[in-house]
């Protein structure tokens, strides 16, 4: 017994004075992970975290409503203003937001990592607030295209925060579930869009309303996020870590702060973030996370779904079916789609309900086109 303690005190003398603080570093978090352990077995309640990621879905329910906006005004917008009959001046009201949303979601990373999480919010909502004003006064459709192009600045800069907010301060046990309510958030603007949109066709000026109604929301965010939590992963990344440990107090409580702060260092310890290269998105090691998540979002858009928010109540007009009552239709079908992956996303996992949505998409698709070739569909 003595031999073995002499063995292990010699060798802990020859340990150089570097190992000997890797050993001592290694000993202090395994200790504080064993700490842990109790703590742990129960999850962190999500009540704490809830109100800060519903503040920040406010962003995604502004990118939904101004996707939908639109879509039921867009004829007495056309007749105010002057150009109505003008396909190409129809479609550049409808599309100058999403180039906006172009630039404005090239330097979302950038913001969200210079000036933190909460003040990213803050920006993205003062071109919204300005560009819906904009819009909601203007005489001309320069005016209008200047304002939707504000209004999509902020729509590009607000989701992608959002959706990296929600994930750094929602408990693992809840992230999907929380992760979900962007899309439910998004679904809902859209929704209130279409609602807000039905007077129009009674009340002259009604569509300079629903422009701004989207003032509303996008001071709410503003005015809310002095209030909310700052993310600790923003935070331990400026060397803030006194900062970080009292956020995620407020965000996971009291018991749950020193485990926490353990995985954020293990964490941060093998992030190599700061180190990649463009290229190595393009063509290196991160190529392939890359282009899958890439083509996820392509496939999404190529199945035509943002044209049917923005011109869905000219294709029913067409068609002879009431645009308000089908509009409304495609707001509960979306929603209800949303809220069925947020009830099985931590259940189920991401991979099973991706590949069963496009799965269903795929087939809604065909069976829609075989219908519209249909003779009887028009008997």
């Amino acid at each position: 017994m003595w031999g073995r303690q002499r063995e292990a005190l010699s060798m802990y003398k020859r340990l150089s004075s570097r190992d000997h603080s890797t050993v001592m570093d290694v000993e202090e978090n395994s200790a504080l992970l064993q700490n842990s352990m109790d703590v742990e077995s129960t999850n962190p309640s999500w009540r704490l975290s809830f109100p800060h990621v519903l503040v920040a879905t406010i962003s995604s329910f502004l990118f939904g409503y101004h996707l939908g906006v639109v879509n039921e005004p867009l004829e007495s917008i056309s007749l105010d203003l002057g150009f109505s009959g003008n396909t190409l001046a129809e479609g550049l009201v409808v599309s100058t937001c999403l180039g906006g949303a172009l630039i404005g979601s090239l330097f979302s990373g950038w913001i969200a990592d210079g000036v933190g999480r909460r003040r990213a919010f803050q920006l993205c909502a003062v071109p919204m607030i300005i560009g819906a004003s904009m819009s909601a006064t203007t005489k001309n459709l320069v005016g209008m295209l200047i304002g939707r192009f504000l209004v999509g600045t902020g729509m590009g800069l607000g989701p992608p925060v959002a959706a990296l907010y929600v994930t750094e301060v929602s408990p693992a046990s809840v992230r999907g579930t929380f992760g979900s309510f962007i899309q439910i958030a998004t679904c809902l603007g859209l929704m209130g869009a279409l609602f807000i949109g039905i007077p129009v066709k009674d009340i002259a000026g009604w569509w300079r309303i629903c422009f701004w109604v989207s003032t509303i929301p996008a001071g709410l965010l503003a005015f809310a996020m002095m209030f909310c939590a700052e993310s600790p992963h923003w935070l331990y990344k400026q060397g803030r870590s006194a900062e970080a440990e009292a956020e995620f107090e407020r965000l996971l409580g009291g018991s749950h702060v020193k485990y926490a702060m353990l995985e954020l260092s293990k964490f941060d310890r093998g992030d190599d973030a700061d180190t990649v290269k463009l290229s190595e998105l393009l063509y290196g090691c991160h190529f392939r996370v890359v282009f899958i998540g890439s083509t996820l979002f392509a496939l999404q858009q190529l199945s035509g779904i943002n044209a049917v928010f923005y011109f869905s109540s000219s294709v029913f007009k067409s068609a002879g079916v009431p645009s308000d009552l089908a509009n409304v239709f495609i707001g509960v079908a979306n929603l209800t789609g949303s809220i069925i992956a947020m009830l099985l996303m931590d259940k189920l996992g991401r991979k099973v309900l991706l590949l069963w949505s496009f799965f269903g998409m795929v087939n809604i698709i065909l069976l829609t086109n075989f219908l519209l070739e249909s003779p009887f569909m028009y008997k």
